[in-house]
C-alpha cells in the first residue's frame, strides 16, 4: 500500500482524538492533527495534500461548536477549487450526554464533506444492543454515520469510557482501510 496521508481536524488537539489517530497509525497511515482554532497556511497545505480527512467537533446546543463552524466557513476557497474532491471523509462528535442531539453534528459534518465532493465513510459497526450489552461495549451508542461518544465528567476533567475509546480506534483503522482500497482502485 501507499503511505496514506490522514488528517484529523478537531476543535482542540486533545487526548480524546488520540484513539482514532492510534487506530489509523496502527493501520499504516501517517496522521496529522490540526486544531481549527489556529489554522495557518501550512495547515491548509496539509489539508490539500491529505488523502483522507476526519472531521471532529463537540456538540454544543445541538450542533457543531462555533469555532468549528468558523473553520467550515473558511473552507469556501478549497470548495471553490474542489481540492477535497474524491477524498475520503469521516467524522465524530462528542458531548456530555447520551444523546445531546449529536446526530445533528454528524449530519453537519457529512454535509460539509458532501459540499466538498468528498466520499463519506461510516463506522461499519453494528450497535451493541443485546440484553447483555454494557456501556463499555464497542459502539454502545450505535453510531453508523460517525462515532458519537460521551465525555463523562469526573470532578474537574472529562474522559471517554473504554468502549467509546475502542470504537474510535476501530473507526480510525476502518477509515485507513477504506482509503487504501479506494486509492488502490484509482492508481
Amino acid at each position: 500500500w501507499l503511505k496514506l496521508q490522514l488528517l484529523i481536524i478537531v476543535v482542540m488537539a486533545i487526548p480524546k482524538t488520540s484513539r482514532s489517530s492510534a487506530g489509523a497509525k496502527t493501520a499504516g497511515a501517517e496522521v496529522n492533527l490540526i486544531s481549527v482554532a489556529n489554522v495557518n497556511e501550512a495547515d491548509w497545505a496539509i489539508l490539500d495534500a491529505a488523502d483522507a480527512i476526519i472531521f471532529g467537533a463537540p456538540t454544543y446546543m445541538g450542533n457543531v461548536s462555533g469555532v468549528f463552524k468558523v473553520f467550515a466557513d473558511a473552507t469556501s476557497k478549497t470548495w471553490f477549487n474542489q481540492n477535497g474532491k474524491n477524498k475520503i471523509a469521516a467524522g465524530f462528535t462528542n458531548s456530555a450526554s447520551m444523546n445531546g442531539d449529536k446526530y445533528a453534528s454528524i449530519q453537519y459534518l457529512w454535509t460539509l464533506a458532501m459540499q466538498h465532493s468528498m466520499i463519506w465513510v461510516g463506522t461499519g459497526l453494528l450497535p451493541a444492543n443485546s440484553k447483555t450489552s454494557t456501556r463499555n461495549d464497542i459502539n454502545y451508542l450505535g453510531g453508523s454515520g460517525g462515532t458519537c461518544p460521551i465525555s463523562v465528567r469526573l470532578i474537574t476533567r472529562r474522559r471517554l469510557l473504554s468502549g467509546d475509546l475502542e470504537t474510535a480506534k476501530i473507526f480510525g483503522a476502518r477509515i485507513v482501510e477504506v482509503s487504501q482500497q479506494f486509492n488502490k482502485g484509482h492508481s
